[in-house]
């Protein structure tokens, strides 16, 4: 090892000390867990509540849209108990929401931004994550602009779907992979039918929904014992995949 000069050393320690000074009274500091701000009890009751306005809305294809009403109002008593403006502010957004989906199909817009609503508060943390008020005033403006009339009425947005058919196409290109292989790859199957399925049901692509759900069927007879089940499952997904991208090239029309 190389000898440095003791002058050398002492510049350098000299250079380096407000660094280290500074390093050392921040080091108390570090690892020390931030204060809790709400009681747990409250936390989890909001921590459910979320979940169960996520479970509401994705179901909405079954139960209906005005199905997250209780699941809104669920949220409320919470919200005023936390005391945080936002998170009302939230909720009283998401109630103007419910009331629109009673009478008015919710548009792309709308699904779009309820989608990532729900999303986002199912999030890690809770009442207790850092950005949650932030995204909690984030999200009421974007729902309070989805309610407002498109400039475009009628129409679908031609940018959700111009992304929406990029996924699916390279989803369509994996389930054709993996029906290419021995053994048929059967999971990548199934992942990439649900995967489908659900990114066409949150911009309400209901015809693509349910020809990825007949998809999703075939794909879960591959598991049968059967050999000739399993060589009729595997023409029916090809014949299946065919009929999606007839329906995606529609759609970019």
């Amino acid at each position: 090892m190389a000898d440095f000069p003791d002058k050398d050393i002492e510049e350098t320690r000299a250079a380096l000390a407000p660094t280290l000074d500074a390093m050392a009274s921040i080091l108390p500091w570090v690892g020390k867990s931030q204060p809790v701000r709400f009681s747990p009890e409250l936390n989890k009751r909001w921590q459910a509540a979320c979940t169960t306005l996520a479970e509401r809305w994705s179901a909405r294809a079954s139960d209906g849209p005005t199905a997250i009403r209780p699941a809104i109002f669920g949220l409320f008593p919470i919200a005023i108990e936390s005391g945080e403006a936002d998170c009302l502010l939230l909720c009283e957004t998401l109630a103007t929401v419910a009331d629109h989906l009673e009478h008015n199909p919710p548009g792309s817009r709308l699904v779009a931004a309820l989608s990532a609503t729900c999303e986002a508060l199912l999030d890690e943390g809770g009442l207790e994550n850092p950005k949650l008020l932030i995204r909690a005033r984030h999200f009421a403006q974007r729902l309070n602009e989805a309610l407002q009339p498109s400039s475009k009425p009628g129409e679908r947005s031609d940018v959700l779907d111009r992304l929406f058919v990029q996924d699916a196409e390279e989803r369509l290109a994996h389930m054709r992979e993996a029906l290419d292989v021995l053994p048929l790859d059967v999971v990548a199957l199934e992942q990439e039918s649900v995967e489908l399925m659900q990114q066409a049901e949150q911009i309400d692509m209901w015809g693509i929904y349910h020809l990825a759900r007949q998809l999703h069927n075939f794909a879960l007879q591959l598991s049968d014992v059967s050999e000739s089940v399993q060589d009729q499952a595997a023409l029916d997904i090809a014949r299946q995949l065919d009929l999606i991208e007839q329906a995606l090239a529609a759609v970019d029309r």
